[in-house]
Parts: C-alpha cells; structure tokens; sequence
C-alpha cells in the first residue's frame, strides 16, 4: 500500500510538471551507427562495389525517439505504466514473407506466423498491424502485397484462398477471388490498366483480376513449355512484362502483361551460385536488373534484363548479408533492394549505388 500511494505521489508530480508532447519516433534501420569505412559492400574489393547493406527491420526496435527534456514526463509515464502492468514485449518480425513500399514511403511487411502485415509508418513514427483480412476474420497466411497510388493495399492469403482488399488504413473491405483461387501467392498490380495478377500455386497458373474483383483471364497451365507452370509463386510487374517465378521448374519466365505471351525464360538448375534450384522472390530495380531469392541456396541472386546472371549476396547464416530461408524480395524508388530473410525473422535492406538517385528522402 505504502509502495503505490509513492508512486501515485511521483505521478502527480510528473503530471504537475506539465507533459510536452514528444517528438514522434525515428525509422532507425540500425546501420546509420556503423562508421563510414566500416559499410559492408558487394562486391567486395578490387571489384567496384554495387551494393551497400542499408541495414535491417525487426519491427518496434527500429523506431527510436531522441531522449530529450521534454520527453521526460512521457518516458516517466511510460516507466509508471510498466510498473503497474508489466513491460509488454516488443512486437516483432516472426516469419516475414514478403512486402512492397508505399508511395508515401510506408513499408509493408507480411508474416506468416504472425498472422499479419506490419506497417513500417516513418512519417507518423510508429509500426501498425494490420490483422483482419476480410470483416471479423483473421489473417491466416498472408503472403504477397500490392499497392494503388492512395495506399490502398491487396494481400494474398494462401491459407484463406482470398486476396485481401485493406483501405490505407488497414480497414478491410469485401475479399477478391474466394471460390476462384486454390492457394494464392505472388501478387503484382498493373495501375495503369487497373488488373491485378495472382500465382494460383497448387492451379499452376496466374489469375488476373480487374479492380472490381471480376476474374478476366488464366495465363498457363501446368507443365514445362513456354508459356507454363510448375507451382508458380512470386510475381512483379514492370514495363509491361509480368516476371513469374516458376519455383519447381527452376526459373523465372517473363510474359507480356496485357497478353500473357511468354517472351522469355532464364534460370536453370544445377549445383553452383546463379542456378536457380527453389526460386521465390522476384523484383525489378530502375535500371532493370533482376533480383531473384534463391532459397535452397539462400542467396539473393541478380540479372541484368536480359537474364544473365551477374553477381550474388547470401549464403546461409545469420551475419550481415547472410540468409536463412529467404522469401520475398522488393525494391522501391531509391532503388533500396529489401529481402524477407524469413527464418533469421528479419528484412535486410542493400542500396543499389549510382542509381535510383531522384531526391526522395
């Protein structure tokens, strides 16, 4: 009784003191720390360096305020309110599978054993969770995500057999493709013609949608020709061409978005760095290249556009630059490269150096 009437005593003095309001958290992605000539780069010397780790997302351990005075009060209210309930834990990256950038700078991350997609929220300081994916109902296993200019979000749920439609708040409205779609995976969003291509993995096929939720067209079928699949799973979309990972078939195939023509095909198996053996993740950069996770070989593969192979970061472990069963891979307009290192329960961020450069901070 003694020990809470001198806490209360202390509260009331806190409160008296008056209660600025706090500057909102800083996005700390961990590497701003490191010195200079300490950054690890790829490749390593005498090669001229093409990428940078820009460092990783864990989740509420990357936001940071600055202690100053005038949080004083807030960071005593914070310490008053652990005492009476108990520090909560941080909520953390758990299996994270895949993810996009915002065109305001938001980064989504999905989970698959959370349950949910987390929201990196830079501007307002803060990580969201968004965990309902259709009215009551819950995430099951959220996958891939795409997102309109307003931030509008679409989440493939493979357990659920939905695409998720999230308002830019996270609110959910009326699922996309229940009944239609076996087990969806990889999304990609074509904005300009307003369709939306879904991996139907166990269909063997890439289902497309318009913005209404109305199914417009397959593209493949099972098997090995050109032109079709052996449970696909990742997607992206650029230029026009709708890049496919074709995981069981060992490569990635390149369709004409509006017509679904194949174009072209690389990747092949094989027992060295650059084969392709459990391809996931897929993603594009502004100056073409192709990104391509290797999960058997948990390596983080790079193409030029015309599918030759260039150079890797990876192999498995948990140190910098290092993977553990990756999964998803994205890249946004500063042409920062992030990969879902799934089971280290982290996203690792690589710059591109010399391009993407187009002033946003």
């Amino acid at each position: 009784m003694r020990r809470a009437n001198s806490l209360a005593a202390l509260l009331l003095v806190a409160l008296a003191a008056g209660c600025a309001a706090p500057e909102p958290a800083r996005l700390h992605f961990g590497v701003e720390d490191a010195p200079e000539g300490k950054r690890v780069m790829w490749p390593a010397e005498p090669e001229v360096p093409r990428y940078l780790f820009a460092g990783q997302l864990l989740g509420e351990s990357n936001f940071k305020r600055d202690k100053t005075a005038t949080d004083t009060v807030g960071g005593f209210l914070r310490w008053f309110a652990g005492v009476l309930a108990g520090d909560a834990p941080p909520v953390e990256l758990q299996r994270p599978q895949s993810g996009a950038v915002g065109d305001d700078g938001r980064v989504y991350v999905t989970d698959t054993s959370r349950q949910a997609v987390f929201v990196f929220d830079a501007a307002r300081g803060r990580l969201d969770l968004w965990e309902k994916a259709e009215g009551l109902a819950s995430f099951a296993s959220p996958v891939a995500i795409a997102l309109e200019a307003d931030g509008r979000a679409y989440v493939t749920d493979a357990e659920l057999g939905i695409v998720a439609r999230l308002a830019a708040d996270g609110t959910p409205g009326r699922a996309i493709g229940r009944g239609q779609l076996r087990r969806p995976t990889g999304l990609a969003l074509d904005r300009a013609r307003g369709e939306l291509y879904v991996t139907d993995t166990y269909a063997h096929d890439v289902k497309v949608f318009d913005r209404e939720g109305r199914l417009a067209r397959t593209l493949g079928r099972r098997g090995e020709d050109a032109g079709e699949f052996n449970y696909p799973t990742h997607l992206a979309f650029a230029d026009g061409r709708l890049y496919v990972t074709d995981t069981m078939n060992s490569r990635v195939q390149v369709l004409d978005g509006a017509t679904g023509r194949a174009l072209t095909a690389f990747g092949a198996r094989g027992l060295f760095v650059g084969n392709l053996v459990r391809p996931k993740g897929v993603a594009v950069d502004s100056e073409r290249n192709v990104y391509v996770v290797e999960s058997y070989y948990d390596h983080l593969l790079v193409f030029d556009r015309e599918g030759r192979f260039l150079m890797s970061i990876g192999g498995v472990g948990a140190n910098t630059g290092r993977f553990y069963l990756p999964a998803g891979v994205w890249t946004d307009r500063r042409d920062r490269v992030f990969v879902a290192d799934m089971f280290n329960g982290r996203v690792a961020l690589f710059q591109l150096l010399g391009g993407g450069a187009d002033g946003e901070q």
